[in-house]
């Protein structure tokens, strides 16, 4: 069954993506980053190259010739699953492939129709027999 964590209260998202990012990488993890649209895959992409001043986070779209070789991959489409590891979700909605990965992370923002996204995010998870850990990642 899919481990599922809630990391909520986050500041900056993409930040806090690119941490988790570091240390799933570390760990030989690989990642499928599910964003809203096309806009936010650019912004992520451009993030991850300037997040880490020390490192870099190897990364690319679904459609690139590299993707299944590649430890994170960003995309907002959904249809060309390249891995089943770890999904982060920053979408508002749930993955409808999200049970096909060993596991999920949902980063909730600050704003409020953020945490109220994300709160029937958790029940419906919940509601189908997940384990959910939650993180409150306020002040850290």
């Amino acid at each position: 069954m899919t481990r599922i964590d809630f990391y909520f209260n986050v500041e900056n998202k993409f930040r806090h993506l690119a941490e988790l990012a570091g240390q799933a990488l570390s760990r030989q993890r690989r990642l499928y980053v599910f964003v809203p649209d096309e806009a936010a895959a650019a912004q992520l992409e451009d993030a991850l190259w300037t997040c880490v001043p020390t490192g870099f986070l190897p990364h690319c779209r679904p459609d690139h010739a590299l993707a299944t070789e590649t430890p994170i991959v960003i995309d907002w489409r959904g249809d060309n699953l390249t891995h089943d590891d770890v999904l982060i979700n920053l979408r508002p909605d749930y993955p409808p492939f999200f049970s096909r990965f060993k596991g999920l992370i949902e980063i909730v923002g600050t704003d409020e129709a953020d945490r109220m996204g994300a709160r029937g995010r958790f029940r419906f998870y919940r509601d189908r027999g997940y384990d959910i850990r939650s993180h409150d990642i306020a002040g850290g």
